[in-house]
């Protein structure tokens, strides 16, 4: 009984000289990775909304980028982003920049068009087209920095992702909704396309008479139909600083003249009441056929017009066999009626060869 103490307690013994020491300085096997500081500070700085991006396209990919100033003014102004670094909090943003590039999380750009366009005094702010530049190495001046890792997409947009496959069949099962639905859905889409026409007619008719007037080129919402702008750059009402020199006289004497003579042309081949009448008509009559399409409707129109096809090739063929028959005895008669005469002729003939 005393070994057998013994044997259990020497096993504890080498159990307990078997654990780890928490005070060692031996990292345990399974133990988290942490993430790189600077790439939590990559994703943090790109987040964040003071730093000023845009997007364009790098080797037939769009990236998002940002400038060498605006990237030294956004720490200049947040200093506390750099608490993500740990102790590389105190760098320089020159240091930060050139260690981000050196770990791929940043790529140096140029812009592709290095001319000023004919009619521009300078180049442009926030290029679309960019390319890699050579040197690797942080600059303020006129320099353009693209993230090169993907970004967090957010719960919402992964949301819409599982909402769009719904809307798609939504939208093709439009023609069995309530007749409520069809008018709800329908007034709602013409309202909206409506607004954003009308927007676009009001901005190019500002524009157009600012533009002959004032000689200035100004657009109200300037990136409504641009291609690489944020939905919050999207809606931006105020235009930009026009850049551009003043236009000509001449060339704005031109193109009111152009305008004068396009709206006399419209308001010339404009159609009259009557042809507005059929056109709204037309178009009522293809709206309502849409609205007040349904499958029991089509189902039971479907079997009445088979019923009646049906109906109409019994009573053709009926028709068909009467005529047939009256067609057929008329033949006959004809036919004898023919008959007849050639034998009287040959006969005539015979006799006059007698008495010759």
């Amino acid at each position: 009984m005393k070994k057998s103490s013994g044997g259990a307690g020497d096993k504890k013994r080498l159990r307990r000289s078997s654990a780890p020491d928490p005070t060692s300085d031996v990292p345990p096997r399974k133990q988290a990775v942490k993430k790189d500081v600077f790439q939590v500070f990559a994703e943090k700085v790109r987040d964040h909304k003071e730093l000023v991006s845009r997007w364009a396209v790098l080797q037939e990919t769009r990236v998002e980028y940002f400038r060498g100033k605006d990237f030294v003014s956004f720490l200049k102004n947040n200093p506390e982003v750099k608490d993500i670094l740990e102790s590389d909090r105190n760098l320089e943003t020159e240091e930060i920049a050139n260690i981000l590039l050196g770990k791929n999380l940043l790529v140096r750009c140029d812009r592709v068009v290095k001319t000023v366009r004919p009619g521009k005094k300078k180049l442009s702010t926030w290029p679309a087209h960019l390319e890699i530049f050579p040197e690797q190495v942080f600059s303020e001046n006129d320099a353009f920095f693209a993230w090169t890792f993907a970004k967090r997409h957010p719960l919402w947009q992964t949301l819409l992702s599982f909402f769009w496959p719904v809307l798609t069949l939504a939208i093709c099962l439009f023609p069995v909704y309530p007749h409520r639905c069809k008018l709800l859905i329908l007034y709602s889409c013409a309202g909206i396309l409506f607004l954003i026409l009308s927007l676009l007619l009001i901005r190019g008719a500002i524009f157009g008479a600012l533009y002959i007037t004032l000689g200035k080129r100004i657009w109200f919402f300037p990136n409504i139909l641009a291609e690489e702008a944020t939905l919050r750059e999207l809606f931006r009402f105020w235009p930009q600083k026009d850049e551009e020199e003043k236009p000509k006289w001449t060339t704005r004497l031109f193109y009111a003249g152009v305008a004068v003579l396009f709206i006399l042309l419209l308001r010339h081949h404009a159609p009259d009441e009557a042809a507005r009448a059929r056109y709204h008509k037309r178009v009522s009559n293809i709206i309502d056929d849409v609205l007040e399409w349904s499958p029991t409707l089509a189902l039971s129109g479907m079997m009445d017009k088979q019923q009646n096809v049906a109906n109409a090739t019994g009573s053709a063929d009926a028709g068909k066999t009467g005529a047939e028959r009256a067609g057929d005895s008329d033949d006959e008669n004809s036919f004898m009626e023919q008959y007849n005469n050639t034998e009287e002729v040959i006969e005539d003939v015979d006799e006059d060869k007698r008495h010759d």
